[in-house]
């Protein structure tokens, strides 16, 4: 690491990247925060439906103060539970990423850390990696880990299946992207490149599973961490998502997929949304643009992909909420089937993936999320996202979020336990050396999922909720 002299250089770390040298922020903790990082180039003309290309290097010092804007996208459908949060939408300079770098990782012939890099969800549609919600220094400095959030395109910007012109499961390339960024640059930030968890919440985590579990990026990843993935929904088809692509192709009024390039992206989102909208079923928690199976990064599908060995060597953790479903109950139209849904969709995939590793002498760690939001009648629950504001610490960032309500001591205990657990397993492979450690009520340390040998998930909630 470089830096500035005097005090300056203290509060302004500089390190040298690949491409170029950025100076970063030094906050509260002596987390060192280095945002707004390109990964790939902007995915603009000839670029956008393209494979991330490299970016281009920049003289002298990068500042990155500040996060990028984020990827151009609509409104999000579970802002009725997460709060609103605004964007800034732009498609020059939204590939990138952020990094944090706990106290002394920077200084020099310290021992490199853990890392753990997070996609954040938003049903492959709405989200942002630059986002407070994802602010990484609170866990950065709880787990003395790195902590990598990142953009990746989304919406039909992501997941639009034409494959004659390039677009062919781009959301899951930019992932891919960012880990090989991490694993040749991480070093500098005091990163371990040889121990990388990737991690995600909904459909952040079913994207990390499957840069787990893809034969591509495999190698990169020691470790997963996969919360409230909707295991439920299957890959969608080449000629399903060739359908939904012939449809929204309609829409736009175009003769030709190539005609997309030219189009500002902010028409682009708008189509989606009102093919979205056209297309809307009671009950349907799929979008209707995501991973593309046989594409690029989806080889398989999950589920059969940790079947067959595909997690084998690595470590596996994995939850739910205990009422995912409300979520979507609340910005879905009338007549939402709610009865089973949450297993349905979200929890039997924990408890089938977590046995499926156990089967192969994998250790896998499950838990369910059960807080609720102070007077919570029932509507919510334990809904879905409710457990990111714990992982990250970062509750100012939800003061509007109904998920969360009012927090009290016994949340930001909450919070050690649940964030300091994970980071453990980030940092060791086991989650109960955190603060708080995974250990609960006497219970004892959080023990892998053994299929038939009683309770093994491991319950996280407040007290009295």
């Amino acid at each position: 690491m470089e830096s500035e002299s005097g005090t300056e250089g203290q509060r302004r770390p500089v390190v040298a990247t690949e491409r170029g040298s950025v100076r970063g922020v030094t906050g509260e903790r002596g987390v060192a925060a280095f945002r707004g990082i390109p990964y790939a180039a902007s995915p603009v003309g000839a670029l956008r439906f393209a494979p991330p290309a490299p970016p281009t290097g920049w003289p002298g010092v990068r500042d990155a103060a500040h996060a990028g804007p984020d990827v151009p996208q609509g409104p999000s459908r579970l802002a009725v539970v997460t709060g609103p949060h605004e964007t800034h939408g732009d498609e020059e300079g939204c590939l990138t990423l952020n990094v944090w770098s706990p106290e002394g990782a920077l200084e020099p012939g310290a021992a490199p850390r853990a890392v753990l890099v997070w996609f954040h969800g938003g049903g492959f549609t709405t989200g942002s990696g630059g986002w407070d919600w994802y602010d990484g220094a609170r866990l950065a400095a709880l787990g003395g880990i790195v902590v990598v959030t990142a953009n990746y395109r989304l919406g039909p910007l992501g997941w639009l299946y034409l494959p004659e012109i390039g677009a062919n499961n781009l959301g899951s390339r930019d992932q891919a992207a960012v880990l090989y960024w991490v694993r040749d640059n991480i070093a500098s930030f005091g990163g371990d490149p040889a121990l990388i968890t990737v991690g995600g919440q909904s459909a952040g985590a079913y994207c990390a599973l499957c840069l787990a579990a893809d034969p591509g990026t495999r190698p990169l990843v020691r470790r997963v961490i996969a919360e409230s993935g909707p295991w439920g929904l299957a890959p969608q088809e080449p000629a399903e998502a060739a359908e939904v692509a012939a449809a929204y192709l309609r829409l736009r009024g175009v003769r030709h997929p190539s005609e997309l390039r030219e189009m500002p992206a902010e028409r682009l989102v708008s189509a989606y949304g009102r093919l979205s909208a056209e297309r809307a079923r009671p009950g349907e928690v799929a979008p209707q643009m995501y991973p593309v199976l046989g594409g690029a990064g989806l080889p398989v599908a999950p589920l059969a992909a940790v079947a067959a060995g595909g997690l084998d060597g690595t470590d596996v953790l994995l939850g739910s909420t205990q009422d995912e479903i409300t979520a979507f109950r609340a910005a879905s139209p009338a007549g939402f089937p709610v009865e089973g849904a949450t297993e349905r969709v979200f929890g039997a995939g924990v408890t089938d993936i977590a046995s499926r590793c156990a089967e192969r002498g994998r250790p896998a760690y499950a838990y369910r999320f059960t807080r609720r939001p102070p007077g919570d009648d029932g509507t919510l629950g334990a809904t879905h996202c409710s457990e990111i504001p714990f992982l990250f610490g970062n509750f100012e960032a939800f003061a509007e979020a109904p998920m969360l309500g009012p927090v009290d001591e016994s949340d930001r205990a909450l919070a050690r336990a649940f964030g300091g657990a994970l980071a453990s397993f980030v940092a060791t492979g086991r989650p109960d050396g955190g603060e708080g450690g995974g250990k609960d009520e006497g219970r004892g340390p959080w023990r892998a999922y053994e299929p038939g040998a009683g309770a093994q998930v491991r319950r996280f909630g407040s007290q009295g909720r």
